[in-house]
């Protein structure tokens, strides 16, 4: 077992190297940013999208046939990132974060249901969560605004997020689309910084799915925002829905429009999703035997409140109609280790559905 997923290993890196000396052929600038990113505008029909063997002949959609906040959004805005102070990308290209070693796609994540999946390696690296969920249902999206923290991150395998998954399936037929922020110095040379990503699967994280673009599957768009990239705002808007006319999930960020996860890459989010959620997510490695010190959100405890706690506010659902409604008022918070992290849920006028989350992890309560 353990030759295989040697073998296993070396081919995705060979595949990885292959990919990424073909992708410099078309590479028509390069940026070096001051935050210390190297920022490539590859030519956006050369994007590694096209790598996947269903999206070989794939024609590039300009724009959603539909909005669900009842306008099409997807006009050219500038999206301030730190790389930009440095140049811009031409038209006809996409911006793509350099890697090292394609770190970003080797790097699996794991479900919240973490029953469905065991490995030795989960086993040493724990994922400890606070979220709320919909009832199981049918659902074409969603919308949330969370505010931006620099969690600090302990372990060199460790990671700290916050984000929205969309979820259809269980165990090895789990498909999910994530969307949101994260500290992950593993997979970003070292960068401690605050990063927009994204993440897929269709298998259950068994085979399929990687950050941001380090594998084929998303088709970007947009010629202003590096997914991966570091993020400036101290709050931001993430808005996923299906397009039911053009078979694709739209992914907007602060308003404009970043591209598309093609639904032939999926199995069961082909044609909904069963579920969404919405919360924060850490690994706990145990450095020395003692829980990590990493933080979930802000590090907070979410009775801290305005100011000081991570929250996710106006919380909304794109139904069958294509519309944006409420979720339910009574979504109950879950969190899989409360002495370490945890949440509060809430309604009001203001903020919709909204929650606090998170926590400092290793604490007088969580050794």
């Amino acid at each position: 077992m353990e030759f295989k997923i040697v073998l296993f290993c070396m081919f995705l890196f060979i595949n990885i190297i292959l990919s990424h000396a073909a992708m410099n052929k078309f590479t028509v600038k390069s940026i070096k940013s001051q935050d210390g990113d190297v920022i490539d505008c590859v030519d956006i029909y050369h994007q590694p999208a096209f790598d996947h063997p269903l999206l070989k002949d794939h024609t590039i959609k300009v724009a959603p046939s539909y909005h669900p906040e009842g306008s099409n959004n997807g006009k050219k805005q500038k999206v301030p990132q730190i790389w930009q102070l440095s140049g811009e990308c031409p038209e006809g290209t996409i911006p793509i974060r350099r890697t090292e070693n394609g770190a970003a796609s080797m790097t699996k994540k794991k479900p919240i249901f973490s029953s469905s999946i065991s490995t030795d390696a989960d086993v040493q690296l724990r994922h400890e969560y606070a979220y709320t969920q919909t009832p199981t249902g049918k659902y074409f999206g969603t919308k949330a605004i969370i505010n931006v923290w620099q969690p600090y991150v302990e372990g060199s395998r460790e990671f700290s997020l916050s984000q929205l998954w969309i979820v259809a399936g269980w165990g090895s037929t789990l498909n999910t689309i994530e969307v949101g922020w994260h500290v992950f110095p593993q997979i970003y040379g070292g960068s401690n910084s605050t990063r927009l990503f994204i993440y897929w699967t269709n298998d259950g994280y068994r085979t399929t799915g990687c950050y941001n673009l380090g594998c084929a599957g998303f088709v970007q768009t947009n010629n202003q925002m590096a997914i991966g990239g570091a993020i400036s705002q101290s709050e931001i808007t993430l808005l996923v829905w299906k397009d039911q006319k053009q078979n694709v999930w739209w992914l907007q960020y602060n308003g404009v429009i970043l591209g598309y996860w093609p639904t032939t890459i999926f199995t069961l989010l082909k044609d909904s999703a069963s579920l969404v959620q919405w919360g924060g997510e850490i690994i706990n490695s145990s450095p020395n035997g003692m829980h990590t010190g990493t933080d979930m959100g802000s590090g907070s405890f979410p009775q801290a409140g305005p100011g000081k706690a991570s929250y996710f506010r106006n919380l909304q659902l794109v139904n069958d109609a294509n519309t944006l409604i409420s979720p339910p008022n009574n979504l109950g918070g879950i969190a899989t280790n409360k002495a370490c992290y945890n949440i509060n849920v809430g309604v009001n006028s203001n903020w919709g559905n909204f929650f606090y989350y998170g926590g400092p992890g290793k604490n007088p309560n969580c050794p």
